[in-house]
């Protein structure tokens, strides 16, 4: 799955420990909405999705 660079840098403001399964997660959503990559709205949208802001 391909995220974009200001996607892929919000990831990186997760903890270290949760990141692989928030990626996942992510990534999994972005699949099911037939999406082949990440940008940041979806991020934002996923985040905010887990009761996240």
């Amino acid at each position: 799955m391909n995220w974009s660079a200001e996607a892929e840098a919000k990831l990186k403001e997760i903890p270290f420990f949760v990141r692989p399964a928030v990626r996942k997660r992510i990534e999994a959503m972005a699949s099911e909405s037939g999406l082949s990559g990440i940008d940041l709205a979806f991020y934002e949208d996923a985040k905010a999705r887990f009761g996240q802001k």
